[in-house]
């Protein structure tokens, strides 16, 4: 849609101008209409300013603390614990109610078979995850790196 200068083409490929990421077809487009255009010209030159500013601009890094996925207070930090702990001993009830009852019967159930198929799945998970996650933390290459 032509705007008011006669640019036939979405105000967007000026900014793909500035940013030089247009194919050479869109550049020398941008390019020809740049030099009979003082509007977009103008705009050009706001948005290359614009982009110089941004480009310097130094932002403070956030401290690493900030970036830690460890819970920080020590309410948390102990709530994190006690759930843990209390997921890990319904764990093992299960299981060993599941195991007591398969002891007990003559042929376990299928809704023990069930239980005890879902329980050691979610262990094995979560055991899949913890030795994932020990072995990151001792071969992360970049864990001194400023984020």
């Amino acid at each position: 849609m032509p705007d008011e200068c006669g640019r036939t083409f979405d105000e967007s490929l000026l900014s793909g101008y500035v940013d030089r990421a247009l194919v050479q077809s869109e550049d020398q487009r941008v390019r020809i209409h740049l030099e009979d255009c003082a509007t977009c010209r103008s705009l050009v030159e706001e948005l290359q300013a614009l982009r110089g500013v941004s480009m310097s601009t130094s932002f403070k890094a956030p401290e690493d603390l900030q970036w830690s996925e460890r819970p920080r207070s020590t309410a948390s930090r102990a709530s994190f614990r006690v759930g843990w702990m209390l997921i890990a001993i319904w764990i093992v009830a299960i299981a060993g109610q599941v195991a007591w009852s398969a002891w007990q019967a003559p042929l376990p159930t299928a809704g023990e078979v069930l239980a005890l198929a879902g329980v050691l799945g979610l262990v094995l998970l979560f055991v899949g995850v913890l030795l994932d996650r020990i072995t990151a933390s001792r071969t992360d290459r970049y864990k001194e790196v400023d984020k």
